[in-house]
């Protein structure tokens, strides 16, 4: 009777949440191995790989095959997670490997099944022959009923907690936790603190773009001008035409607001564009009329 409850307890069922986090990072590591794959072809010439990238993606996923379910009953992300597959079709509780039929049958559904319709897509995409049609049909036709099988698995799966993927179910290979799991001590202390700075941050992220910053800046450089000083010197500057109030240099195009200081024309024309209730930054009048300058200038006055 002892070992009866020994043999129960040898073998532990995964949570949904696990064998959902396996497959998100088995697909991942797929991912990254491509992309490491694909950097080293940056220097050939453009699509390259794009004849022979369904083959390319079937053998890199052979070799992940190879030394991940074949050799330790188990993906990448399940061996991260602590999860490894078991024979479910044995009649025993205790634990059992996959055997090698199991392993590869896992191979051509996975790794076989996504070839050739990757494949097949690629040779009757372009074929207008009528047997050529009814071919890509059958296959659209037989890869959705896949998909909804797939979707029927995966809402049993949420219900009774087997069998995330419709390839496990076929084959009878059930995630289970390698080693008993130990009760973890969660501390609410700093998942508090993180909620609490992420909704400050999702407070800032959506009250920035609301604040105007560019008139706060004007207006700040209004206010400081005059305490520095300066304002005596810049107004001088600015009535005889010798720097925009924006800018500060030559001013192309010299035009006015109604007020006495003078700006290029590109200048105020996108301030008053991003703004409509842009003011002067020296005096803080509003956007009256945008007026090219009436009066001319000699060069000669104004190198003096």
């Amino acid at each position: 009777m002892a070992s009866s409850i020994g043999n129960e307890k040898s073998v532990n069922p995964v949570l949904r949440i696990s064998q959902l986090d396996a497959l998100e990072l088995n697909k991942a590591l797929e991912q990254l191995v491509w992309s490491q794959f694909t950097s080293c072809f940056h220097g050939f010439k453009p699509g390259v790989l794009a004849h022979f990238e369904p083959e390319i993606k079937a053998f890199l996923c052979l070799i992940l095959w190879k030394f991940t379910v074949y050799s330790k009953n188990a993906t990448v992300g399940q061996a991260i997670l602590n999860i490894q597959y078991k024979n479910n079709l044995s009649q025993t509780e205790k634990y059992q490997p996959l055997s090698k039929h199991q392993k590869l049958w896992y191979l051509v559904f996975t790794v076989g099944g996504r070839w050739l319709e990757e494949r097949c897509y690629d040779l009757f995409s372009n074929r207008q022959q009528q047997s050529f049609c009814k071919i890509k049909s059958y296959i659209s036709f037989g890869s959705g009923l896949i998909k909804l099988c797939g979707l029927l698995n995966f809402l049993i799966f949420l219900r009774k907690g087997t069998f995330a993927t419709l390839t496990e179910r076929i084959l009878g290979i059930r995630s289970v936790f390698c080693k008993p799991q130990s009760v973890r001590q969660v501390g609410f202390e700093y998942m508090n603190r993180e909620l609490l700075w992420h909704g400050f941050a999702e407070f800032l992220i959506y009250l920035l773009p609301l604040i105007n910053v560019q008139k706060l800046k004007l207006k700040f450089s209004s206010w400081c001008l005059p305490i520095a000083g300066l304002s005596n010197s810049e107004n001088t500057l600015a009535a005889h035409c010798r720097e925009c109030s924006l800018c500060g240099e030559w001013p192309t195009m010299p035009h006015t607001i109604g007020c006495p200081h003078i700006f290029c024309y590109y200048c105020i024309k996108s301030n008053y564009l991003f703004d409509m209730y842009f003011t002067c930054p020296k005096c803080g009048s509003e956007v009256h009329s945008l007026q090219p300058l009436k009066y001319k200038i000699e060069m000669a006055e104004l190198r003096v």
